[in-house]
């Protein structure tokens, strides 16, 4: 249980010295938008030409890069853990239930990577990159832009066990979606904010082979016509777009679906489902701009969630591995 300190009795210079210290701490562990100001000034510009590229060359590229920061954000903070290969000796993320056969865009990442070491060696971190390319994908595909926060560095360590348990499953009910969120800090309205990602990117036939063939809150013809590429046995690796009206672009379609009966994963269709978190969906709905703006606040909110800055952690040279 956490305690309080009361100043009742503590002397004046020593209450100031104890605020310094805290301001000392806050401003240690700050992110800030101009990190790279001096140190490697190009490197915005040299990820967004890369990830505009690939987004280009596949638009559900850009939803897998997005996926990939929540991914590693959510997992021990955001540390580009989850870029860590497994070794010999080393049990990595990427093969985590959640992971494995799902996240991609590693090799996007590393091209970024490789650019921005020729450009500025050893001074711009994997977990930025990750910031920030999930930015530029959203942008990428008509979405809000939002002022990144730098300065992490990445971890030499992984968590294949709190990949598994961090991470909200598709399967979840919305009283298992919101304390999974909660537990990082998100309200319920930034949990439907943040699931609105799934404007963009696609599931597999075994995230939704479930809900199609099971589950009464769904549209039937809807249903009907995902089960022609899902049959119920077989086929877990086909895809279905998680937004069936506009799959490519970052607009709130997702949450008109959600009203029809027409969300593709159950944890999708258990924020309109008679719960607590109905009138935020019909509130974005209706007004695409507050879902934006939201949106952009609750990533931002998450791209600061237990950043390692300073002298913790490194700079990889290589996103894969540790130095």
């Amino acid at each position: 249980m956490a305690t309080s300190i009361s100043m009742k009795n503590i002397p004046i210079f020593e209450v100031g010295f104890l605020f310094l210290l805290c301001f000392m701490g806050l401003v240690s562990a700050q992110l800030s938008s101009d990190f790279y100001s001096t140190t490697c000034p190009n490197v915005l510009s040299t990820i967004k030409t890369t990830v505009d590229s690939a987004v280009k060359d596949e638009a559900r590229m850009g939803a897998s890069l997005l996926r990939l920061h929540f991914h590693d954000c959510f997992v021990q903070g955001c540390d580009a853990s989850v870029l860590l290969d497994d070794t010999s000796n080393f049990t990595g993320e990427k093969t985590a239930f959640p992971n494995v056969n799902s996240l991609r865009g590693y090799e996007v990442i590393d091209t970024i990577k490789s650019q921005v070491e020729n450009l500025c060696p050893g001074v711009v971190s994997c977990a930025d990159i990750l910031a920030v390319a999930a930015r530029d994908s959203v942008v990428a595909l008509g979405g809000p832009s939002w002022t990144v926060q730098l300065g992490r560095r990445d971890s030499t360590t992984a968590s294949f066990s709190s990949a598994n348990s961090d991470l909200p499953a598709p399967f979840l009910n919305l009283s298992q979606l919101i304390p999974a969120f909660s537990n990082k800090g998100f309200t319920p309205k930034e949990l439907v904010a943040l699931s609105g990602s799934h404007t963009i990117g696609q599931a597999s036939c075994t995230n939704f082979r479930t809900r199609i063939y099971n589950e009464t809150n769904i549209d039937s013809s809807f249903a009907i016509s995902l089960q022609a590429n899902c049959p119920s046995t077989g086929g877990d690796g086909n895809l279905a777009p998680l937004d069936t009206t506009t799959p490519n672009t970052f607009d709130n379609d997702y949450f008109k679906n959600l009203q029809s009966q027409k969300g593709l994963l159950h944890s999708d269709q258990e924020l309109f489902n008679g719960g607590s978190t109905d009138s935020d969906v019909i509130a974005y709905s209706n007004d695409p701009e507050s879902f934006k703006t939201d949106f952009a606040n609750a990533i931002v909110k998450m791209g600061n969630l237990s950043p390692l800055t300073g002298s913790s952690g490194q700079i990889r040279t290589n996103c894969r591995n540790t130095n």
